[in-house]
């Protein structure tokens, strides 16, 4: 299964996610915002990245900018509960698999995981 970062600033959602995600044989890390999960994609050998827009320190375009620079061949999945953050990002769409919007059912996010890691 695959190796996925999520980058949340809600602690219950983050954990909510990681959860569902170990359940599906997927090995979890998580991290707080986008400066923390930066930090921890440069230690290498993700499969996903799978992190919110909005969050402080540094936010989820600013990361998955990052991320894909940093991790040219990792997946990066966003979330986001608000409509025109969805819009900024129309510049990542060659780097990003897709934005899954919040809030979400389990089943939702699992599926939306599992597509990212086929495509």
């Amino acid at each position: 299964m695959a190796k996925i970062l999520i980058t949340e600033d809600e602690d219950s959602l983050r954990s909510f996610v990681a959860r569902a995600l170990r359940l599906d044989g997927h090995e979890t890390e998580e991290a707080a915002d986008g400066a923390e999960g930066l930090e921890k994609l440069k230690e290498g050998g993700y499969d996903l990245l799978l992190s919110d827009i909005r969050m402080p320190v540094m936010d989820g375009i600013e990361l998955a900018h990052q991320a894909h620079s940093t991790c040219p061949g990792m997946k990066i999945l966003l979330m986001t509960g608000y409509a025109e953050q969805r819009e900024r990002t129309d510049d990542l769409m060659e780097k990003i698999v897709d934005v899954v919007a919040k809030p979400f059912a389990l089943p939702d996010i699992r599926k939306a995981v599992a597509r990212a890691l086929a495509a």
